[in-house]
């Protein structure tokens, strides 16, 4: 059965995007992109934490709140890691954490709804936003757009919760 709700289908034309992006390129060429996006020379052109887009700098008050909620989580930086806790990866990594989580704190959906809603609803849309109208975004354009998509299914499921 075709999906009706039109979130539903932007979920399904976003997935199908990325299928084709996949189809279109390949790992050099998509280590190229993240590189040029991501890392740049000096400055990324395309910043993936969380503190950029609250506050317009890094290493800001989003972060400090964040590293105080997920020490509540029982969960702390790994030492080697390069990248700050409010990079949108290690964000996504958190909620698969607490979604797979056998533990009742960090498997309920109380626990998930609030850290989704206070370290990834408030920025994540403008950062895929920035992905997407960068000119020089192909692959990353498509992945942004299905995390755009998926995040807000997320709003409305928890929304509904």
């Amino acid at each position: 059965m075709a999906p009706q709700d039109p979130l539903e289908l932007r979920l399904v034309d976003a997935w199908r995007g990325l299928q084709q992006a996949c189809l279109e390129t390949n790992a050099e060429q998509v280590g190229d992109e993240y590189e040029s996006l991501f890392i740049g020379v000096g400055k990324p052109e395309i910043f993936l934490y969380g503190s950029y887009y609250l506050t317009g700098f890094m290493m800001e008050k989003p972060l400090a709140q964040l590293r105080t909620d997920l020490a509540g989580l029982g969960l702390e930086r790994v030492d080697d890691m390069a990248e700050s806790e409010d990079h949108f990866a290690a964000l996504c990594d958190v909620m698969r954490f607490l979604i797979t989580s056998e533990e009742v704190l960090h498997g309920s959906i109380a626990t998930q709804k609030a850290f989704f809603t206070a370290h990834i609803q408030p920025w994540a849309d403008r950062m895929c936003s920035a992905i997407i109208a960068h000119p020089q975004a192909r692959f990353y354009a498509a992945v942004a757009r299905l995390a755009q998509a998926f995040i807000s299914v997320e709003m409305q499921a928890f929304d509904m919760s």
